[in-house]
């Protein structure tokens, strides 16, 4: 077993100007709780990865229920509660949301390889770290296949996974039309296109969208995630093989609409792969950001509830 300090950096992403970049994620998170009317808990753990921040909500309150969640690539774990949408799982529990390091937001950018076990026992130091004995874990895209490796490397600390349209159950799709949405804010990183990109493959208007003060700040936060971060954090892989050895409770939801990760394929990869998997819901007219979608989250609470 991988010990702490033995935990391999593969690469390590940074923000071209850390001071005047962080301070702009900070000024974005100020608004978004004031949008939200909330106050998050902040947690400054240091992990095998460097520092990891999570934003906590209910954390102090007694809750016999505690859901961790993990983010997609390119998205900091707060976009889950746009629009309060962390309301919709209708459950009162404690929620961990995790600030994956390597990804565009205040934890540091280091990263193990991919393709190792490495990024499920970090899971497990920010699980021990926050102590956090076991809980239900949620993950979108990337965040998806941190749930998978942890289920692999530690499932004892898992009492359910929620795979949210998963980076991790077959390749990212090449299709022109994907990679044209997916390239354009890259190649020019401008409001216009992030917008095209996030209409086309993010969301589903009118059935998935976002109100336009959230969708406002997905913008901004995409536009400065493109253009400031310095990203050499690999992207999500299938783990094809590796599937077969998660011993977790899995679900798996997904949007017909996500051009990333078309769904159908995702769904035979899972059923042929996951052993433990319990149950598939697809959602109609829900884009790739299906961790924003009131029904999915709905589905999340429900299951939590009554799970035994």
């Amino acid at each position: 077993m991988t010990t702490q300090t033995e935990m391999k950096i593969y690469s390590k992403s940074h923000f071209k100007d850390e001071t005047i970049d962080l301070n702009y994620f900070e000024n974005w998170v100020t608004q978004l709780k004031k949008n939200n009317g909330r106050q998050y808990e902040r947690y400054e753990i240091e992990t095998s990865l460097g520092k990891t921040i999570v934003w906590g909500l209910y954390t102090k309150e007694e809750h016999s229920d505690t859901l961790v969640i993990f983010p997609g690539a390119r998205t900091s774990s707060l976009i889950w509660d746009f629009d309060k949408g962390l309301e919709n799982l209708n459950h009162k529990m404690k929620i961990f949301m995790v600030e994956t390091n390597g990804l565009p937001n205040l934890s540091d950018g280091s990263t193990p390889d991919i393709k190792s076990l490495d990024y499920g026992l970090w899971a497990t130091d920010v699980f021990n770290k926050l102590k956090i004995e076991k809980a239900f874990v949620a993950g979108a895209s990337f965040g998806g296949l941190i749930c998978m490796k942890l289920g692999i490397s530690n499932p004892e600390k898992i009492k359910a996974a929620f795979l949210l349209n998963p980076g991790c159950l077959q390749p990212f799709s090449l299709t022109i039309k994907n990679l044209y949405y997916n390239l354009l804010p890259i190649i020019k990183p401008n409001k216009k296109n992030v917008l095209k990109f996030l209409d086309k493959a993010v969301f589903s208007k009118p059935n998935h969208r976002l109100s336009d003060f959230s969708e406002k700040m997905l913008l901004d936060y995409e536009v400065f995630a493109i253009s400031r971060y310095k990203d050499k954090t690999q992207k999500p892989y299938y783990m094809n093989k590796q599937l077969e050895e998660v011993k977790a409770d899995t679900y798996l939801l997904v949007g017909d609409k996500d051009l990333l990760f078309p769904y159908q394929k995702s769904v035979d990869n899972a059923k042929r792969q996951i052993k433990t998997l319990k149950e598939t819901k697809i959602y109609n007219n829900v884009g790739h950001g299906i961790e924003t979608y009131n029904k999915a989250l709905n589905y999340i609470g429900e299951k939590i509830k009554n799970y035994h």
